[in-house]
């Protein structure tokens, strides 16, 4: 632009455009100018990103056995770089579980952390889909081209994989569960005194299933003298039952029949599996469940009323707990399957187990950490007998899980809480039709998360 037009923006010159007056214009673009401005701050100025990450010392990590031994295999490169890249994101994997556990780890949840559990959460679940497409990577590279440098890496193996093994002790995969030869995974540590102090605090300290556990089993709606969901859901399922025995009772033909009734009276014994404390007790005492009885029933009453405000985001955190374990479970298959491609199904693997055969042993259900949450469907009922909630159910549950209520006409008092006329007084404020009031201001209950809702129940 000329001079005089060479500090204008450039919406003054198409304006000058629009209006008839021609600005000289020239090749150079004052968008493009403007963005090429800038200085180049060193390391006057702080650290450099070089120095943030620490690159001399992640980029000097990738030792190469083959290159050591003058016999440089090009691939064993891709092997180390793959490897490293799935330990960095176990450690962040850990990180977030750690946090996670540590906000459920309290007496109440308190209500603001919810979004961000869900969140975090979230977070592992992306970089578990990373870690399951990781391997695609890994198989660009043939057999052939994996025995040239496998004798190198004996006897190391993903076996002795510490992070690995952390993250299944603090996800709350029980020692009990693993198959045999997983048992003894803490021999393999025995000469590293800090990471036999990891492996034994991270199986002491609560996992995040009992963490889940123990949330799960304030699951409000559950108290018998308040709406008493359990009582109406097996209600339900026997009316459902005994509709099915009398259809098939009317079907003329006898095989048809036969089938039918045995058909309603499998799916008698199945909700009886959950119907029994008894029953409930002794599969768990198999490993066939995982949480307690009263947990199942609270993440079954979560699953059916997912469609309530109140039970959206906990259905949100149930969900994601499955896909968890379902992209976990999906890594050992694709792991599993790649070693069979590279090495068959006789080879022993490096680090002296089975190989393949044992990879193989760990996908069964007994590695699945949140296993009842999978299963939740063998109970579900169709929509239209699935109990309603009744207005007092409705009105409590608009209140902070937290909040000592009254449910369905039962006062619930405790730690000096009081309720007058109607409305709950709690350190000043005033609990009132779902609202809190404070200060003459009027507060709406946050919808948005399970938080601790202690209640006493009459025996």
């Amino acid at each position: 632009v000329c001079g005089v037009h060479q500090s204008r923006p450039a919406w003054w010159i198409t304006a000058l455009s629009h209006c008839g007056r021609r600005p000289v214009l020239c090749n150079r673009s004052v968008t493009d100018d403007s963005a090429q401005d800038g200085d180049h701050l060193g390391n006057e100025a702080g650290m450099l990103y070089g120095e943030y990450l620490m690159l001399d010392k992640l980029l000097s990590a990738q030792r190469m056995l083959s290159a050591e031994s003058s016999k440089p295999v090009h691939d064993e490169h891709l092997f180390i770089i793959t490897h490293q890249a799935y330990e960095l994101w176990f450690k962040q994997i850990i990180f977030e579980v750690d946090s996670v556990r540590s906000l459920l780890d309290v007496e109440g949840l308190d209500e603001s952390h919810t979004m961000e559990i869900l969140k975090r959460l979230n977070r592992v679940v992306l970089i578990l889909k990373l870690l399951v497409d990781q391997v695609m990577i890994l198989e660009t590279m043939t057999p052939l081209d994996f025995m040239d440098f496998r004798h190198y890496l004996r006897p190391a193996s993903g076996f002795q994989s510490l992070q690995f093994r952390l993250l299944e002790n603090k996800l709350g995969l029980k020692q009990a569960l693993r198959v045999k030869y997983n048992q003894n995974y803490q021999t393999v540590f025995g000469d590293d005194p800090e990471a036999m102090e990891s492996l034994h605090k991270s199986e002491e300290e609560p996992a995040l299933l009992a963490l889940i556990e123990r949330w799960l089993e304030r699951t409000p709606g559950l108290i018998t003298h308040g709406f008493d969901f359990w009582g109406k859901f097996q209600a339900a399922v026997n009316k459902m039952i005994k509709e099915s025995i009398e259809e098939a009772m009317r079907e003329p033909n006898e095989t048809v029949r036969r089938h039918r009734l045995q058909d309603a009276e499998n799916r008698r014994e199945i909700y009886r599996s959950i119907f029994d404390p008894a029953v409930h007790d002794a599969l768990r005492s198999r490993g066939e469940r995982r949480l307690s009885h009263r947990a199942l029933q609270g993440a079954i009453m979560i699953t059916f009323y997912r469609d309530e405000p109140r039970f959206s985001q906990p259905h949100q955190l149930l969900t994601l707990l499955m896909d968890m374990d379902s992209l976990i479970t999906k890594w050992r298959y694709n792991h599993v399957i790649m070693v069979q491609r590279m090495i068959g199904s006789q080879q022993l693997g490096t680090g002296g187990s089975s190989g393949y055969q044992y990879l193989r042993s760990t996908l069964s259900d007994r590695y699945k950490v949140f296993l009842d949450l999978f299963n939740l469907s063998t109970f579900l009922l169709p929509r239209s007998l699935i109990p309603p909630l009744d207005d007092g159910i409705k009105k409590d549950l608009k209140l902070t899980w937290g909040d000592h209520i009254k449910e369905n006409g039962h006062n619930v008092e405790e730690n000096g809480d009081t309720q007058k006329n109607g409305e709950n007084q709690n350190n000043g404020e005033t609990l009132k039709n779902g609202e809190i009031q404070k200060n003459g201001e009027t507060h709406l209950n946050g919808l948005e998360a399970f938080t601790d809702l202690t209640l006493k129940e009459t025996s």
